[in-house]
Parts: structure tokens; C-alpha cells; sequence
């Protein structure tokens, strides 16, 4: 049964403390009903009877505040427990009194239930709540990109293709237990149904890897005869898996279906790395990035190059950030694949109408926003300072025009935004995203900048 919170106890009556004030203020903010029933509908999804049934759950309260601890400080839910067990200030921020702080598997569970809209509506909350509070007014605007990274290793063929093998490799190990508790007689011939080629696939690897370590390139006759053993070797794992899993598909067990499903999942994965190393190592075809997968267990990761001399290629999404007067991200979108930065200046500026109802009176983006048609949208709407520097060569009169003062002081106040994706990305885990999927991706990214929207909220109250 769904909990709403528990019964309350000051614990600062019974052991006297000086109270964070900015903490002190976040506790209020976080206190608002609408951030409650959010995130409480979400979690009610987690069964059919959840509100009604069951022993009483991890309160509703008490999960909102320590995921916003979380991401406040960017921790581990393993350090969130121990540190919200260990300090008093931290128990009553986040109502869990003298309570058991709940394990930090609980609290993943619950956190992965929270949907992106959900994250993109308590933002919208937060953003009001800061204009009410008169934080911000919505006067400036500044948008710019940024790559958050997925939590993968570096992607190569070889290595993708020795992912493969080992996955699917313990899969069919699992099966064959599964099958034989189902009754299933494994005869001796059908044996190499379940064989496992990690070790044959982990020695092929290394041969490339050393192929490569040498300055052999990978059109080279002994670099090509690695490859083609290894994709040999994952091919038939793949038809392993696929014989397999037919067997699967009669047994009625939870665990068999459970298999299936992963086997689901997997093999046309594995089968789009083979298709991949084909054809670019054998049929010489450079294949689109759009095309590529870099990661079996995070197969949503892009491909972006954005030019960097440090960082030619980058692994992750790229995410557009909307920031207002008073440091308030007002709103971000995870992009799909690597779109030009002249799409998102229309998006910026009507999400900015519908979230303050007026234009801003200054508007502010890089050289790679830049465009007539992007100036002439922005004037239309009726932004009356538009920052964007013009790329590449300009006329007498385009300089004259950026040197006028309004604009070189806006200049020097849209770089800020970069400040503000460096602190976002040191401080709270837009560097490198460690949730799984798709929607963790987003959710992930969305508690960051609530976290970081709350905390400037209450450090201007606090103030």
C-alpha cells in the first residue's frame, strides 16, 4: 500500500543543531502539493492496487526528498542511504524522522518509475515558483548545447562483437539450466547448443588490439583475419541463441520468459554489430552514424561530432539548455542524433512564451545559431536585444553592429551559460549519466537541473 508520509517528529526539539538555511528553504519549497501528487502518481503505477493493498510502502515524501538529496549532491544511492542514516539535519529534511532510512534498492525501484514528462512538469512547477518568488522575471534568455555522455566504454567492432558473445553466452548457460528444471533431457550431441565462446572471442579481441598496438591498420591481412574468425564466432552464437530460444518459448516458467525476452532483446543487436563490421571492415563502406550502434546495453547512445580539437567524437545526446535572469534553467530537451544548432532557437523562444507569457527583452546564443531567419523570428516575437553573432565573414556594417555596447555586454553575459554547464556537468551528473535506457537518460538529466533550480531558489530566499 502506497504511503503518503510518516507521522511528523522535530527531531531539532530533541537534539538541538543549528539548522541549514538553505536547506531550510528547499524544505519548503519541496512542501508545494502539485511536486507531491506528481510524483505520487507515478509511483502508484508500480501495481493495479497499489494505493489500497499491500503493507505500507516507503512514503511518498520521504522518496521525492532523498532523490532531490541524490542529485543535489550527486551521490550513489548507496551513499544517499548512508549519509541520510548518519545526520539528523538530513533525516528531518527528508521526513524520515526516526524511521528506517529505506535500502537503496528500495529507492531505485520507486526512482525508476518516475516518468521524463513528470521531471518536465515538476520544472515547469519549480520555474513558476521561482517567478512568484520573483527570482526571475524571464528578462534574459541565453541558450546553448551541451553532450552528456551514456556510461559506455569506448566502442570498437571488437569489442562490441565480444560483448555480444559473452552476453549471449551467458544467456544460453542460464537456459540450459532453466530447461533442464523444465524436464528438458540435454543429450550429449545437443551440448554444443549451450557452448559458451567467450575465451575463443576474448583471444580473437586481443588479436586485433594487438594488430592495432603495432600501426597495423585494420585493412591489414592479419588485422582482417581476426576480424573474420570473431564475426564467425559471434554468428553462430547468434544461431545459437536463436535455437535456443525457441525452446524457451514452450516452457511456461517466469525465468524462461524471462529469457526469451532477453534473447529478444540482444540478438538483433548482435546481429546489427556483424552487419556493421562487414560492412566497414570488409566491404571498405563507411558507415552513417545514424546507421551505428556503440552499445549493446545502452543501444539509444549517438554518435556527435561537434569539432572539438580534445574530443573529436562523443558518445551520449546532446542537450539544449535554456537558462533565465537569476541562474533558473527554465528548461531543457535531449536531442535525437546531432541536429544543427539553428533548429533550436525557434523551440527556445515559444517554450520561453508559454512558460512567462511575454517575450525576453534580450535573447543570446553562439555563432552556430546564428541566422537572417532566426534574427527575423526573434524580432517578430518581439525580443528587443538579439545576441547572435554572425560566423565567418561580415560587412562593415554587420561589424559596427556588433560593436554597438548593448551587444558586446550581451555578448559577455551569454558566456555564463558555459559556467553553468561546467558546474552542472562537476556537480550534479550531467558529465556522465549512470542510469540505464532511454528514459533514465532523460530522468537522470531532468533531477540534475530540478536539483540545481531548487538550490538557487533557496540560496536567493536564504539571502
Amino acid at each position: 500500500m502506497l504511503t503518503e508520509r510518516y507521522d511528523p517528529v522535530n527531531l531539532f526539539a530533541l537534539v538541538p543543531l543549528d539548522q541549514d538555511e538553505v536547506l531550510d528553504q528547499m524544505d519548503h519549497l519541496l512542501d508545494e502539493d502539485a511536486l507531491f501528487q506528481a510524483v505520487k502518481a507515478d509511483l502508484a503505477r508500480r501495481y493495479p492496487n497499489t494505493l489500497t493493498r499491500g503493507r505500507p510502502s516507503t512514503p511518498v515524501e520521504v522518496i521525492l526528498r532523498m532523490l532531490v538529496v541524490k542529485h543535489l549532491y550527486d551521490w550513489s544511492y548507496e551513499e544517499v542511504e548512508g549519509f541520510v542514516a548518519d545526520s539528523i539535519t538530513l533525516r528531518q529534511f527528508c521526513r524520515v524522522y526516526l524511521n528506517a532510512v529505506p535500502d537503496d534498492t528500495v529507492l531505485i525501484r520507486w526512482a525508476n518509475l518516475i516518468r521524463p514528462e513528470t521531471l518536465h512538469r515538476l520544472l515547469d512547477h519549480v520555474v513558476a515558483l521561482a517567478r512568484q518568488l520573483k527570482v526571475t522575471r524571464g528578462r534574459k534568455l541565453r541558450t546553448d548545447g551541451t553532450v552528456v555522455e551514456s556510461n559506455i566504454h569506448h566502442p570498437t567492432d571488437s569489442s562490441l562483437l565480444l560483448d555480444g558473445v559473452r552476453v549471449l553466452g551467458r544467456t544460453l548457460h542460464r537456459a540450459k539450466k532453466v530447461l533442464q528444471a523444465a524436464g528438458h533431457t540435454i543429450e550429449r550431441g545437443a551440448q554444443q547448443l549451450f557452448r559458451n565462446s567467450l575465451r575463443s572471442a576474448r583471444t580473437l579481441a586481443r588479436e586485433v588490439k594487438a594488430a592495432a598496438r603495432r600501426g597495423q591498420s585494420e585493412l591489414s591481412e592479419a588485422c582482417r583475419r581476426a576480424y573474420q574468425k570473431l564475426v564467425e564466432v559471434a554468428q553462430s552464437s547468434v544461431w545459437r541463441a536463436r535455437e535456443v530460444q525457441q525452446k524457451l518459448a514452450a516452457v511456461a516458467s517466469a525465468k524462461a520468459q524471462q529469457l526469451v525476452t532477453t534473447l529478444e532483446q540482444f540478438v538483433p543487436l548482435v546481429e546489427q554489430v556483424i552487419d556493421q563490421t562487414v560492412r566497414r571492415v570488409f566491404q571498405g563502406e563507411s558507415v552513417p552514424a545514424a546507421e551505428k550502434i556503440v552499445s549493446l546495453f545502452e543501444p539509444h547512445t549517438d554518435v556527435i561530432r561537434r569539432g572539438k580539437e580534445n574530443r573529436a567524437v562523443e558518445f551520449g545526446h546532446k542537450v539544449w539548455l535554456d537558462e533565465v535572469d537569476g541562474g533558473i534553467i527554465s528548461n531543457y530537451r535531449v536531442l535525437r542524433g546531432n541536429p544543427c544548432d539553428k533548429s533550436q532557437w525557434s523551440p527556445t523562444l515559444e517554450r520561453h512564451l508559454e512558460l512567462f507569457g511575454h517575450p525576453p527583452q534580450q535573447a543570446s546564443a553562439d555563432r552556430g545559431v546564428y541566422s537572417p531567419a532566426n534574427e527575423d523570428l526573434a524580432r517578430e516575437m518581439g525580443v528587443k536585444r538579439i545576441i547572435l553573432p554572425k560566423p565567418g565573414y561580415r560587412s562593415e556594417e554587420r561589424k559596427q553592429h556588433e560593436r554597438q555596447r548593448w551587444f558586446r555586454r550581451g555578448r559577455r553575459y551569454h558566456q555564463g551559460i558555459e559556467g553553468r554547464i561546467s558546474l552542472l556537468k562537476r556537480r550534479y551528473g550531467l558529465g556522465r549519466c549512470r542510469d540505464h535506457g532511454e528514459d533514465g537518460f532523460e530522468c537522470a538529466i531532468g533531477w540534475g537541473i530540478l536539483a540545481r533550480d531548487l538550490l538557487v531558489i533557496s540560496t536567493a530566499l536564504a539571502g
